[in-house]
């Protein structure tokens, strides 16, 4: 794939994204995060250098014009301004910086050590910020049941699939709306293509057979513009992302749910704890069913046990003397 979408990107940085893209095989979804971060970075360079009119917002401002020098013009002190600036005035949270930091280093490490176009990587002594570690937010057994019980109008079929989907396999928004209906065979084993388009099989157990058989009876057949993909969108096209997000959001205001910051990406939160904590599934599992490459990102959901330890001690005979 050539990402030839980013038009305001210069050659340099767009040479950079069909590297991480097509070399190192970095999904679509990361090269976008990638230029949005390279471009954020330099709109503020642009502002703080005084190229533009004081009065342009940074959103606003035009990156075409950056090449190699001003690229290896830039200081550590210039980009500590930069995260700074993220914190303070654009509200980014630890791991927002840490991921614009991430990308920093990364195109600047391109740069250095494989194409050798710049000798000083100021990014080299750069220390990623520390994300505070959260306990994931998560629905209830009886949360998720009334979530599915309140799924009704003219797509109920699509929507309750959807929301099963999400419940039962832990998917990922992304994973979601990229499913084609070849991705599922004919022993209702699922392909998921994951973060570095990484794949992974789920073999969808009854509740999920149930809802997808359901919605298959009536998923629109006659002009659709992605014959292949699973989930259609009112105007008979793939669902994305950003749909998927608002018909999430709206059943959630349904049962009084909206507003307290769940998300698609909630439910996934939900179906790991709730496999973790009602079914018994192992964290190698869970982590195999989930797509992470770290054992140490799924060992968040083992934030249950907590529970039942305190359950354990309060259950010890001599507690109340």
């Amino acid at each position: 794939m050539s990402y030839t979408v980013f038009r305001e990107a210069p050659p340099i940085i767009l040479e950079f994204l069909n590297y991480i893209g097509n070399v190192q095989g970095r999904s679509d979804l990361t090269v976008d995060e990638y230029y949005r971060d390279l471009r954020t970075f330099f709109r503020f360079i642009i502002k703080d250098r005084g190229l533009v009119k004081k009065d342009v917002p940074v959103d606003e401002i035009d990156i075409s014009s950056v090449d190699l020098d001003m690229i290896g013009s830039v200081t550590f002190s210039e980009i500590i301004l930069f995260l700074n600036y993220c914190k303070d005035e654009r509200g980014n949270a630890a791991a927002t910086r840490a991921r614009k930091t991430s990308s920093l280093k990364d195109f600047y490490k391109y740069l250095t050590v494989k194409t050798h176009r710049l000798e000083h990587n100021p990014t080299e002594e750069l220390e990623t910020p520390r994300k505070g570690k959260k306990l994931p937010k998560y629905l209830t057994l009886e949360e998720s049941l009334k979530l599915l019980q309140a799924v009704d109008g003219e797509f109920k079929e699509r929507d309750y699939c959807i929301l099963v989907f999400f419940l039962n396999c832990g998917l990922r928004r992304s994973e979601l709306v990229g499913i084609n209906l070849s991705d599922i065979n004919s022993e209702n084993v699922l392909t998921i293509r994951g973060k570095g388009n990484k794949e992974r099989m789920l073999t969808l157990n009854p509740a999920c057979i149930n809802a997808l058989n359901a919605y298959l009876k009536v998923r629109p057949v006659n002009g659709i513009t992605d014959r292949n993909a699973l989930f259609i969108s009112r105007k008979n096209c793939r669902m994305t992302g950003k749909g998927v997000y608002h018909m999430v959001e709206h059943y959630l205001e349904r049962i009084g749910m909206g507003g307290q910051g769940y998300s698609p990406h909630k439910l996934r939160h939900t179906a790991a704890t709730l496999m973790y904590q009602k079914g018994g599934v192992d964290i190698r599992t869970l982590q195999a069913i989930l797509g992470h490459s770290n054992l140490g990102t799924t060992q968040i959901y083992t934030h249950i046990a907590d529970g039942q330890i305190e359950k354990a001690l309060k259950a010890n005979p001599l507690s109340d003397v």
